[in-house]
């Protein structure tokens, strides 16, 4: 690869980057081609030498954003099969709360992606799939507990994002790690 392909490589990861931080923090319909190029230092017009239009872009960031939180579910669970625990503590955390920018995306934009066209919902679609295996795998296979334990950590998590009150929204992370830890078949060996 010559100079200038990798040095569009590299402002193609960048642009990538900081769309889906910018995707978690506040919504699909927040990214501006212009203000996002001129976060990373390029031109507005130089989008188009990376995306043939901002739906494009969208789909990328959206699929980036995806693909960084499988990342921390797998680094989660170390060994052949992902520990259930760890990942619902984990995912169910203060500190994942306070991540807008870098945490779940499933959880952060659920709610766009559903009202948004097509192709992200199939982006998205197929990741919220792998988070089912994931925890259906942590789970001995079981897969209708996985989905209760999905729907329930992404809704936990969600709503402790939108609850004011610091306490209130640490009840609603406990609580539901709480209840998922009857669920944990290490638990019963």
């Amino acid at each position: 690869m010559g100079h200038s392909q990798a040095e569009k490589a590299k402002s193609r990861e960048r642009i990538l980057a900081e769309a889906a931080r910018q995707i978690r923090q506040n919504g699909l319909e927040s990214v501006s081609v212009g203000t996002l190029m001129k976060s990373v230092g390029l031109t507005h017009g130089g989008f188009y030498g990376h995306f043939d239009n901002r739906e494009a872009l969208l789909a990328s960031a959206l699929e980036r954003a995806l693909l960084e939180g499988e990342a921390k579910v797998g680094a989660q669970a170390p060994g052949d099969a992902p520990r259930f625990a760890s990942i619902v503590r984990e995912y169910l955390s203060k500190s994942h709360r306070d991540a807008r920018d870098s945490g779940c995306a499933v959880a952060a934009l659920s709610a766009d992606v559903a009202r948004a066209g097509e192709r992200p919902r199939e982006v998205m679609s197929g990741h919220v799939e792998t988070f089912i295996d994931t925890m259906a795998a942590a789970l001995g296979g079981d897969e209708e507990r996985a989905i209760m334990a999905v729907c329930a950590m992404v809704g936990a998590l969600t709503l402790s994002r939108v609850v004011t009150d610091p306490a209130r929204s640490d009840t609603i992370l406990r609580a539901v790690r709480s209840h998922l830890a009857e669920l944990d078949p290490a638990r019963a060996a």
